[in-house]
């Protein structure tokens, strides 16, 4: 796929690793400031952990970062460091970028209305839509209104029935992609897109999710057998 469709936000985490060097598995985080469009990118200036050797112009690497249900992969070289106003290394600019899914779980299309709210705010932004498909480990959000940005943590606000039973489900989630929309969400004017991974720690929340997820999934399957 080209760089310029993953319309990457500012401040999303990327993953930098030398590479030519079988001995250095080293892993570098820093952050996507921003690019020129098909000359550079701009990345904040990664700490190197210790004892891993510093970044430098000239040196190749490969980069990674999320995307959707998962990671993308280029190959780089770092064109150029600078310190002020703020340290920053300027990569060259891929001309593809790789995809791996690495999506663990099944999903299943849903369209459920749900209330999101985004926790990393002081003001807690929030936004009104529908979950467009679920797994046990992440989903995809359709909002009437942006909400965040790549990283930012999310509370998703729902009702759903589990068998005969009507459930709350509360659940946080973290933000993973902003997802280029479709012809559908683009009709139904919703302008707000995301991937986001569940990071909920509390087990009856948990339950609730499975329950509702694992309930979505045999009533599809009992639909797709009687249609065949």
């Amino acid at each position: 796929m080209k760089f310029e469709t993953l319309k990457l936000d500012p401040g999303c985490q990327v993953q930098l690793q030398l590479t030519g060097d079988a001995n250095n598995s080293t892993k570098y985080n820093c952050r996507f400031f921003g690019c020129i469009a098909g000359k550079s990118l701009l990345v904040s200036m990664p700490r190197a952990p210790q004892g891993a050797p510093r970044l430098r112009a000239g040196q190749k690497i490969a980069v990674r970062l999320m995307i959707d249900n998962g990671i993308g992969v280029f190959a780089a070289t770092i064109e150029h460091s600078i310190t002020t106003p703020y340290p920053m290394l300027y990569l060259s600019y891929p001309s593809n970028v790789g995809f791996k899914e690495v999506r663990g779980a099944t999903r299943v299309s849903v369209n459920h209305s749900v209330s999101v709210t985004n926790t990393s705010e002081l003001d807690e932004p929030s936004s009104e839509g529908i979950v467009a498909d679920i797994s046990t480990t992440g989903a995809r959000l359709e909002l009437a209104s942006a909400i965040g940005r790549v990283g930012d943590q999310l509370e998703i606000l729902s009702d759903v029935n589990i068998g005969r039973l009507m459930r709350t489900l509360r659940i946080n989630a973290v933000i993973r992609s902003r997802i280029e929309r479709s012809t559908k969400e683009i009709d139904h004017n919703l302008p707000a897109v995301y991937g986001i991974e569940f990071i909920e720690g509390d087990e009856d929340a948990l339950l609730v999710l499975y329950g509702y997820v694992y309930g979505e999934m045999a009533t599809g399957h009992m639909a797709n057998s009687q249609e065949t």
